[in-house]
């Protein structure tokens, strides 16, 4: 089911425009307006007090939510920041360099990214396991974690990449040998695309995501899940990880929480979660489900897949195999996005990968519009 009357702020600010690129900025539904407007109301009311407001009532209902729709026993495993960039410099805090790093060689910029500097600066060794071939990923993975070499082991539940979905994840965590290894989960290409259910690993695992991909919220609404006991006081914290202690003072040793607030950090523009809160608050009034979000895509995937000339190799062809999103492997891959998006039609492209995303907010006709115009953008190449 299509909740595109749900985006019509979002669609109607460009009508023309055919916009498949949800797993990388996904449009706003219109209750998001709502409540960004009521973030501005309650600091516009409280002022200096709407920090006990955002921290008391915004934060644990939206962590509650958030908490049922990752099978998490307890939501205040939960905390909040602008970004998971800063999730995982506070992990890293935790752990004594040089770090000993498992991870893939498709995560996504910021990881790759801090992983190389930190390499560069003799701070961490890093292995990269190849992901491809997809079908023997997880073993490969497993055995390199079970080998039990490692103190930080970073893992995307779904491929930035590729739209490949990491199968057995639960017996790959389940592999690390040592546990005091600390185990991230980048979700962020999972986390309402894809139901997920952290149930089993909730007491081993960070999970990291956020909501400007399939949360709908935007920027600056990231979240990440802590495990019990794991990295208890970590040496990258800011004033959100003591705001208890804003009126007791701080004494000889610096204190933290228990619960996951013990990973926040200082002062962020807190509207992310207003957002946040306001689109999860509708996707259950609708009835709308990560299950129901995928399934609803899926279909669109298969219309689009069974129709599209063949153009470029479809690197996850398995709709059971992947997230919410096709990765095309060609060298035109930015001559084709550019081509697109001079019609006005958004995908995106990453190096010799064309990645085309698809979401609540379209329909089986945006699908077939999309297909005219990349079977018109493709005549007009070979014509060239």
């Amino acid at each position: 089911m299509s909740l595109k009357h749900g985006f019509s702020r979002f669609l109607g600010a460009e009508p023309e425009r055919l916009h498949f690129a949800a797993h990388s900025h996904h449009p706003w539904p219109d209750v998001s307006f709502e409540g960004q407007r009521q973030a501005w109301q309650d600091a516009a009311a409280m002022m200096d007090d709407k920090w006990e407001h955002v921290f008391g009532v915004v934060i644990p209902r939206v962590s509650s939510r958030l908490g049922e729709i990752l099978g998490l026993a307890d939501p205040t495993t939960l905390t909040f920041g602008p970004n998971t960039h800063s999730f995982l410099l506070r992990i890293f805090s935790c752990l004594e360099p040089p770090v000993r790093v498992l991870s893939t060689d498709s995560e996504f910029h910021s990881f790759t990214r801090q992983s190389r500097r930190w390499e560069e600066a003799g701070l961490a060794i890093v292995d990269r396991v190849p992901s491809e071939p997809f079908d023997t990923f997880s073993d490969r993975f497993t055995r390199e974690a079970r080998a039990g070499a490692h103190d930080l082991i970073y893992l995307s539940q779904v491929l930035f990449d590729s739209g490949q979905l990491v199968s057995g994840l639960d017996q790959i965590v389940s592999s690390v040998p040592e546990n005091r290894t600390f185990f991230v989960v980048d979700g962020y290409h999972a986390f309402m695309a894809l139901p997920v259910d952290l149930g089993a690993i909730q007491d081993r695992v960070f999970y990291l995501a956020g909501g400007y991909k399939y949360a709908m919220a935007g920027e600056g609404a990231c979240f990440l899940h802590v495990p019990p006991g794991y990295g208890p006081r970590p040496v990258d914290t800011g004033w959100y990880a003591g705001f208890g202690q804003l009126e007791t003072g701080v004494g000889d040793r610096i204190v933290y929480a228990d619960d996951g607030t013990r990973f926040a950090g200082s002062t962020y523009d807190p509207s992310g979660i207003y957002r946040m809160d306001a689109v999860l608050a509708w996707l259950e009034a609708e009835g709308m489900a990560p299950a129901d979000i995928h399934t609803h895509v899926v279909g669109l995937q298969d219309r689009f897949v069974g129709q599209a000339p063949e153009f470029a190799e479809l690197v996850t062809p398995r709709p059971q195999e992947r997230g919410n999103f096709l990765s095309f492997r060609t060298e035109a891959a930015g001559e084709i996005y550019s081509s697109l998006h001079d019609r006005n039609v958004i995908t995106d492209h990453r190096g010799d990968r064309l990645r085309i995303g698809f979401g609540i907010y379209h329909d089986e006709e945006d699908v077939d519009r999309l297909l005219v115009h990349l079977t018109e953008t493709l005549s007009g190449r070979m014509r060239i």
